[in-house]
């Protein structure tokens, strides 16, 4: 098990390579730039350059067909991947490490919103999003939409995705493996990468829910 994940990793960071290019062309890559304290492992603080720069604006559906703009982002703390459900590896691994971390939550998880936001609308209808998730905790929020709806909240939270076609037909997505925390006003505090430890990643989701 541990160098199948090792396996995954490793691919997963010729994935992060693109994503960090991306990144840099946007946001920067100062030490207090969004790059800068992903390279370094840091947080993001309050009020620092690149912090402000994710987030904003949007108009999807869930898996039960209802409508969810960024208002559902605010009043509470928030977590957003973004994925797809014909993802190979990363998408359900990440789904699945979100399930058990919220059960480790216990009572606090309810103050914690999770949305599994599409980065492939073309196959990710709402229909097939309910049927994914049905896998995972019911709490989770799907989010799907037309392309360009879906193509613009990815500029808006600086989010890395790209169609790569396979031989034979079909296609994968390269897209950005980081869940994304964003606290009671909306505002992006830090990420749970794929890459850290299980304790790490509840740590922050914790700190996030104001746990001590």
């Amino acid at each position: 098990m541990n160098g199948l994940r090792a396996i995954r990793i490793g691919l997963w960071a010729i994935v992060g390579l693109a994503a960090i290019a991306v990144v840099a062309l946007t946001v920067g890559t100062g030490p207090d730039s969004l790059l800068g304290r992903f390279l370094t492992g840091g947080e993001p603080a309050a009020g620092s350059p690149g912090v402000g720069s994710v987030g904003g604006p949007f108009s999807l559906v869930n898996q039960r067909g209802e409508t969810v703009t960024e208002a559902a982002l605010k009043g509470h703390p928030s977590a957003l991947f973004f994925g797809y459900t014909y993802c190979p590896d990363v998408c359900p691994t990440t789904l699945a490490d979100l399930t058990a971390w919220m059960k480790e939550l216990g009572p606090d998880a309810d103050r914690l919103k999770v949305f599994f936001v599409t980065v492939d609308p073309e196959r990710d209808t709402v229909e097939q999003m309910a049927a994914y998730l049905a896998a995972f905790d019911p709490r989770i929020t799907g989010l799907t939409g037309p392309p360009p709806a879906i193509d613009a909240m990815l500029k808006e939270y600086r989010i890395y995705a790209r169609k790569v076609p396979q031989e034979g037909g079909g296609y994968l997505m390269d897209h950005s493996a980081a869940v994304y925390l964003f606290d009671n006003n909306a505002a992006f505090t830090a990420t749970v990468d794929y890459t850290d430890p299980p304790s790490a990643a509840l740590a922050k989701l914790k700190r996030l829910v104001g746990v001590s």
